[in-house]
């Protein structure tokens, strides 16, 4: 695999600080059931890195202290976790709000078969990766069989009440771009999602999210395999909008690894560039309570563009309606 943070490293993205801590985005490990092409965690079913108990303890423990309202759980696949139910039930005996960034297929494999129920009783908000309404653009992306299977779960989730107006439930999607280009307009792309898969399979969801792929891992060593990262930088960098940079997901949040050191967002976490504070190479969850990380400046690079260019990119989709 190339690596890019070498081009990425010498960066011109305009400095920005840190506002209010609210959410911790953390990597509960590495293994999944899929290998997708876009994927910037280069996660995949060999992968072994998982977060032990201990650290989730040390992640709950620093939320009975903070401003934190909301967890958002990733990976790999957050559900391979084998301590992924305790900890969702332990932030919700703490009424905090929980995002299960769900690759819905994990859902179909052998030992998950009570989670989607599990997901609903603690009433967790699922945001699920579909890069595509099309079988066959998906079944590229992610593997064959995939589409097939993502509709089976969410098909499984609407029967749960997820996606259902009035429930409580909510389940967004998730659009990636095929390659290197920008993601179209969100609401539009909304319109046609609620559409095609209603119409043509009979699922429901909230919201769809559009995120710009990110130059960073399997998606960047694919750029640079085929001759596409420098294009691709310069498509980023010329859609870049100043008034973007106010609500990049970083300023809000942190991401935590699996071994529980901190970084401003899980792009830096796969880049290995740490949070930095107080001059420390790295910090540990088990380590922040107490410090005031408000106005410290946020590590940044060329990657960074990724979230700013056009309508804007974060976790929770484009960052402009």
């Amino acid at each position: 695999m190339h690596a890019t943070l070498p081009l990425l490293a010498n960066s011109d993205f305009p400095p920005i600080r840190r506002a209010g801590l609210d959410t911790l985005q953390v990597n509960l490990g590495y293994k999944c059931n899929q290998s997708c092409l876009h994927c910037h965690v280069n996660a995949g079913p060999k992968r072994t890195e998982m977060m032990s108990r201990h650290t989730i303890d040390e992640l709950l423990a620093f939320t009975d202290s903070s401003t934190v309202r909301t967890l958002d759980l990733t990976g790999g696949a957050p559900e391979l976790n084998p301590h992924f139910t305790y900890l969702v039930t332990a932030a919700r005996e703490r009424q905090l709000d929980i995002i299960d960034r769900c690759n819905l297929t994990v859902l179909l494999e052998p030992g998950q078969q009570d989670t989607a129920r599990f997901l609903a009783d603690n009433r967790v908000r699922i945001v699920a990766s579909l890069p595509c309404y099309l079988k066959d653009n998906v079944d590229r992306q992610r593997g064959d069989g995939t589409f097939k299977g993502s509709i089976e779960a969410l098909h499984l989730l609407n029967s749960l009440g997820y996606g259902q107006t009035g429930s409580g439930l909510q389940l967004d999607l998730v659009y990636n771009p095929q390659g290197p280009v920008l993601p179209p307009s969100q609401q539009a792309l909304e319109r046609d999602y609620k559409r095609h898969l209603q119409d043509q399979y009979n699922v429901i969801f909230n919201q769809l999210l559009t995120l710009t792929n990110m130059p960073i891992k399997r998606f960047g060593s694919t750029l640079v395999s085929h001759g596409q990262f420098d294009d691709y930088m310069a498509l980023l960098k010329s859609s870049h909008q100043d008034g973007n940079t106010t609500s990049v997901m970083c300023r809000s949040l942190i991401s935590v690894d699996w071994q529980g050191y901190l970084y401003d967002c899980d792009f830096n976490q796969m880049l290995n560039l740490p949070m930095q504070v107080d001059q420390r190479p790295r910090l540990h969850i088990s380590e922040l309570a107490g410090l005031d990380i408000e106005e410290l400046p946020i590590k940044v690079a060329d990657h960074c563009y990724g979230c700013t260019a056009g309508q804007g990119s974060s976790c929770s989709g484009a960052l402009e309606s």
